[in-house]
C-alpha cells in the first residue's frame, strides 16, 4: 500500500485524535501526532509533515499562536480543526495562514476533502503547476484566454466580475475571506467594506447560477468569505 502524504495530527483529546488517525490510516496516509504545542513545533522541522491538522484549544499553547509562528518560517498547508465556532476565530485563523477550517465536531468525508484540496494546492504552488482550466458542472473558465462558458454559452462578465470569479476559481474548495478578496482586488489600503464585493456577487451568481438562492458554483460562509466549488 503506498502512502499518499505524511499528515500531522496535533489534537490533545484523544479520542478526537484517535478517529482522525484511525480515517488518514484508512486512506493511506502517513500519520504522526502531537498532544500539545511545544511537542507539534519540536516535530514540524523533524519530520516535515505535508499537512498539519491543528487544533486551537491545545493545552499549553493557543493554536492561533503557532499558526502565527509557523507561518514566519513555513507554508505546510493548514486545516484548522477546532470547536470554536465564532467567526472572528475563523476570520482570524484564515487570514494568518489557515488554508482551512472545520468546525467539531466534522464528518470523514469533509476532512478528506479539505485535506486534498490543501495538499494539492500547496503541491501546485511548489511546482509551479499551471492550472489553466477550471471546470466543475457546466460551467467552465479558460483563464488563459479570460473566457467563461456556462453550458456551452459565453458568460459576459465585468473586469471586477471576473476578478472574483478568477481568484475563487485558483483557489477552488477553499474558503476566501471578504477582507482577502477587497486586498487581492483594491490593494491592502483599501477599505474593508463588504458592500462592494457583495453587490459584485449578486450580479456574479444572477449570471452563474440557474438559482442565486441555492448556488451551484459560489458558496457563502456567512461571516467570513466565499468559497467555490470543486468537482
Amino acid at each position: 500500500m503506498m502512502v499518499k502524504s505524511k499528515i500531522l495530527i496535533v489534537e490533545d483529546e484523544e479520542p478526537i485524535s484517535n478517529f482522525i488517525e484511525l480515517t488518514l490510516k484508512a486512506n493511506e496516509y502517513g500519520v504522526i501526532c502531537a498532544k500539545n504545542g511545544a511537542e507539534a513545533l519540536s516535530m514540524i522541522p523533524s519530520h516535515c509533515p505535508d499537512l498539519i491538522i491543528l487544533d486551537l484549544g491545545l493545552p499549553d499553547i493557543d493554536g492561533i499562536t503557532i499558526l502565527k509562528e509557523l507561518r514566519t518560517w513555513s507554508s505546510i498547508p493548514v486545516v484548522v480543526v477546532s470547536a470554536r465556532s465564532d467567526e472572528s476565530d475563523k476570520v482570524e485563523a484564515l487570514d494568518i495562514g489557515a488554508d482551512d477550517y472545520i468546525v467539531k465536531p466534522f464528518g470523514t468525508s469533509e476532512l478528506l476533502a479539505r485535506i486534498r484540496t490543501a495538499i494539492r494546492h500547496s503541491a501546485n504552488a511548489h511546482t509551479g503547476t499551471p492550472e489553466n482550466l477550471y471546470e466543475v458542472k457546466n460551467l467552465k473558465i479558460d483563464f488563459q484566454k479570460r473566457l467563461v462558458t456556462l453550458d456551452g454559452n459565453d458568460v459576459h462578465l465585468t473586469q471586477i466580475e471576473y476578478k472574483i470569479v478568477y481568484l475563487l476559481a485558483k483557489s477552488a474548495g477553499r474558503v476566501l475571506t471578504y477582507d482577502r478578496i477587497i486586498t487581492e482586488l483594491w490593494g491592502p489600503y483599501a477599505v474593508k467594506d463588504n458592500q462592494i464585493l457583495r453587490v459584485n456577487m449578486a450580479n456574479i451568481r444572477r449570471k452563474l447560477e440557474k438559482n442565486p438562492a441555492a448556488p451551484e458554483y459560489i458558496f457563502t460562509e456567512v461571516g467570513i468569505g466565499y468559497r467555490m466549488a470543486e468537482e
